[in-house]
Order: C-alpha cells, then sequence, then structure tokens
C-alpha cells in the first residue's frame, strides 16, 4: 500500500509515493517540464527509500525534465550516504540519455540493479 501521490500539496495525477513500510518509492504518471518543478520540490520532502529502490514502473510519459530529477535524486542519496536503485526505467528515457551523454550515469541502474551508491 502507498501513501498519496507527492506533487505539491495535494494528491494528484503525478507523483512519487512512498510505500507505506518506507522501503521504496513508485512513481505514477508523467514526468515532463509541466510538472517537474512540483514533482521535484514534492519529492524533497520525502525521507529517501529505506530500500533505496525508485520504481519507476508507473512512468507514463517524460522528457529530459525526468533525466534532471533522476539525476538530482542521485547526487541526494550520495549526499545522505543512502543507496539508491533506479527500477524500471522506460527504455524511451534510457535512450533520451543515451543522446544526452548520461546512460551511463542510469544504465547500471536499468540492467544490474547495482543502483547509484550501493
Amino acid at each position: 500500500m502507498l501513501t498519496q501521490l507527492c506533487d505539491g500539496d495535494a494528491p494528484s495525477e503525478s507523483g512519487f509515493a512512498l510505500a507505506d513500510d518506507g522501503a521504496s518509492w513508485h512513481f505514477r504518471g508523467t514526468l515532463t517540464f509541466d510538472n517537474v518543478t512540483a514533482v521535484y520540490a514534492a519529492s524533497k520532502a520525502l525521507g529517501l527509500p529505506v530500500k533505496g529502490v525508485v520504481d519507476l514502473s508507473g512512468l507514463m510519459h517524460a522528457d529530459s525534465s525526468a533525466l534532471a530529477v533522476l539525476l538530482a535524486l542521485s547526487r541526494r542519496a550520495m549526499a545522505e550516504d543512502r543507496p539508491l536503485t533506479l527500477a524500471a526505467l522506460p527504455e524511451p528515457l534510457l535512450a533520451l540519455a543515451h543522446v544526452y551523454g548520461i546512460d551511463e550515469l542510469l544504465a547500471p541502474t536499468a540492467s544490474s540493479g547495482n543502483g547509484v551508491g550501493s
């Protein structure tokens, strides 16, 4: 079971949700230029997941803004000396990361499960 989605001050259709046990985050909806500021700001209010897993299987549509959020989450995890695994990254997002030359920063978390900082 998940807590309410985190996108600004109210529940919404897109955002991160923290599992009730705090072990993981799950993303549902879209992450684009239109909502990136609110989603990222709201993510700061959540404690990093205990097991360090951020499940992106519910990410329906993303643009380069999503990459910025994922890199910021990775930096946050490193700063807090916590593991972070980006799970179920959609192929289109990985392809976009490749275009920007940052696929190596995300690919290990998607293919091997050896998340950032783990």
